[in-house]
C-alpha cells in the first residue's frame, strides 16, 4: 500500500493532465446536440482504463443508450469484487458571464480545479483510476477485484442505467458498490453518505381561454391565466412551517435522536453560505423552526419551482395570456411513496382553482425514490478507517438532500452490497452552476484514501464485507 502512495504522489500531475483531458471534452448530455462528444469521452475514459492497468475494457450500450465505459480487474481469487461507478456526462454551461476561466480548460486557481465536469463527476474518474493506477503500476495487482462502470447519462436521470443493470447482471455482479459522487460537508471534512432524497417532478398546467385577448378588450374581465398560476404555486408557500399540502408528511420518517444530536455536532456556517451563493441581505432562511439546515435539507421533503412559462418577455404584448406552465420538483425522504406524493400535490394545486380556470397536474418523467442504509458494518468500517487515514481527520457520516436513483436498485440487485458513497465535491464546487471546481487537496485526500480502502477490503472476504 505504502508504494501505492508514494506513486500517488509522484504522478499526481500527470492525474491532473488526465482530468483536464476528460473536461476539455463538452460531452453535455441534456441537450441532445452532444452525442459525438459524449462517443469521445467515453472513448478517452476507456483509454484511460486501460492505460490505469483494467482489463477486458469497453464501451457497452443498452439499446440507444449514450456509452457506457466499462472496464474490470479480477485476478485477486477470494478477495471481494468491488463495483465502482462514475459517470462521463455533464451538465451545459450556463451564465457565461460568471465563469472566471474557460469551462472546458482545467484551471488552477486558490488550490481547486475550474472546469465543467472536475467536481461532478469527471473529477471521480479520475480519483478512482488514480488509484487503481497506482496499485498496477507499481505491484501490477490489486488487493481486491474490480469492476468499473462510467455511465453516460447520469445527467438525464440514468435512464437506461436499470435496464443496463438488467442487461449485464451476470456481468457486473459484486460484493461492495463504491460511489463518488456526493459531498464533503466543508474542504477537509471526510463524508460518507448514508441517506439520500428522492425526486418527483409534475407539471403544472392552467388554462383560462383559447386564444390571447388585446388586454385593453379583455383585461380585467378575462381570466389572467398567469396570475391564476401564479396564485396556484403561491399555495406552496410555507414561510418557516411545513408545506401546507394535507397528508404530505404523514409517512415522512422522523429523525432519531442519534441522528439529530449527530447533525447538530457537524460545522455549518450561514454567513458563510449567504456569501458563497449571493443571498440577498433581506431574504431569510427557510427551513422549518426548529430544524437546522441539514435537518432540513437531508430529511424533509421539499417542493421546487424549476421552471415557469406563459410568454417570453422579449415578445412581450398587451394581452391577456390565456394558458401558463410550471414545472415543480419535489424531493421526497424515507417513507415517502412517489405515488402517493403525486396525488397529494394533484389534489391540493386543482382544487378550488382561481376564477375556475381548468388547472392540471400530471407526472413527468419516471420518479426516482429515496435510499436509506444503516452506516456499519465491515465495509463502512473499512470506508472510515481508509478516510481517517487519508484525510487525517475523522470522517463523518451525513446524509444528502440531493437523489442518485440507482443505488438502492443496483444493492438490491447485488443481494444487499453495502453502498460506500464517498465524498469528493464541497459546498464551493459549484456543481451544475459557473466555475464549478474541485478542491485539489481534497482530490489528493480521496485518491489515498481509496488506495487503503482498497487494502481494507482486500483483507476481507467476500462473505465477510456484508
Amino acid at each position: 500500500m505504502q508504494e501505492a502512495l508514494d506513486w500517488l504522489d509522484k504522478n499526481h500531475e500527470s492525474i491532473v493532465r488526465g482530468l483536464a483531458d476528460l473536461v476539455a471534452i463538452p460531452s453535455i448530455s441534456t441537450d441532445g446536440n452532444h452525442h459525438e462528444e459524449i462517443e469521445r469521452t467515453a472513448a478517452l475514459t476507456c483509454q484511460q482504463m486501460q492505460e490505469a492497468g483494467l482489463l477486458q475494457v469497453e464501451t457497452l450500450k443498452v439499446g440507444n443508450s449514450h456509452p457506457y465505459a466499462y472496464g474490470e480487474w479480477l485476478d485477486a481469487p477470494g478477495k471481494p469484487t468491488l463495483f465502482l461507478y462514475a459517470h462521463h456526462d455533464v451538465q451545459p454551461v450556463t451564465h457565461d458571464h460568471h465563469w472566471k476561466s474557460d469551462p472546458w480548460t482545467l484551471t488552477r486557481r486558490d488550490g481547486r480545479l475550474y472546469g465543467r465536469g472536475a467536481a461532478d463527476d469527471k473529477g471521480a474518474i479520475s480519483a478512482l483510476l488514480g488509484a487503481i493506477a497506482a496499485y498496477r503500476q507499481t505491484t501490477n495487482q490489486l488487493p481486491c477485484n474490480i469492476k468499473m462502470v462510467v455511465e453516460g447519462e447520469e445527467e438525464i436521470g440514468s435512464k437506461n442505467l436499470l435496464k443496463f443493470f438488467e442487461v449485464y447482471k451476470d456481468k457486473i455482479q459484486s460484493d461492495v458498490i463504491v460511489v463518488c459522487d456526493t459531498e464533503n460537508i466543508e474542504v477537509g471534512l471526510p463524508s460518507i453518505t448514508y441517506s439520500l432524497r428522492g425526486i418527483v417532478a409534475v407539471q403544472v398546467d392552467v388554462k383560462s381561454a383559447a386564444i390571447p385577448v388585446h388586454s385593453g378588450m379583455a383585461g380585467g374581465a378575462l381570466p389572467d391565466a398567469a396570475l391564476a398560476l401564479n396564485a396556484v404555486l403561491a399555495r406552496l408557500c410555507w414561510g418557516n412551517d411545513q408545506l401546507p399540502i394535507p397528508g404530505f408528511y404523514n409517512a415522512v420518517r422522523p429523525l432519531t435522536d442519534k441522528e439529530r444530536a449527530a447533525f447538530r455536532k457537524l460545522p455549518w456556517n450561514a454567513e458563510k453560505f449567504r456569501q458563497e451563493i449571493g443571498m440577498v441581505s433581506s431574504a431569510r432562511f427557510t427551513t422549518e423552526t426548529g430544524l437546522n439546515e441539514y435537518e432540513q435539507t437531508w430529511r424533509r421533503p421539499a417542493v421546487t419551482v424549476i421552471a415557469q412559462e406563459a410568454s417570453r418577455l422579449e415578445n412581450a404584448s398587451n394581452q391577456v395570456l390565456p394558458s401558463a406552465s410550471a414545472i415543480l420538483s419535489c424531493r421526497i425522504v424515507p417513507d415517502q411513496k412517489p405515488a402517493e406524493v403525486v396525488e397529494q400535490l394533484r389534489a391540493f394545486l386543482t382544487a378550488n382553482a382561481p376564477w375556475g380556470v381548468e388547472v392540471q397536474v400530471m407526472e413527468l418523467g419516471a420518479h426516482c425514490d429515496w435510499w436509506m442504509t444503516d452506516p456499519n458494518g465491515p465495509a463502512f468500517e473499512a470506508a472510515l478507517a481508509a478516510l481517517r487515514s487519508g484525510f487525517d481527520r475523522d470522517p463523518v457520516a451525513i446524509g444528502c438532500g440531493g437523489s442518485i436513483g440507482f443505488v438502492g436498485p443496483l444493492a438490491d440487485l447485488l443481494g444487499g452490497a453495502p453502498a460506500l458513497l464517498l465524498g469528493i465535491e464541497d459546498p464551493a464546487s459549484n456543481a451544475h452552476a459557473p466555475n464549478e471546481s474541485l478542491h485539489e487537496g481534497d482530490f489528493r485526500k480521496l485518491m489515498a484514501s481509496l488506495v487503503r480502502l482498497f487494502d481494507h477490503l482486500g483483507r476481507l472476504t467476500p462473505e465477510a464485507v456484508k
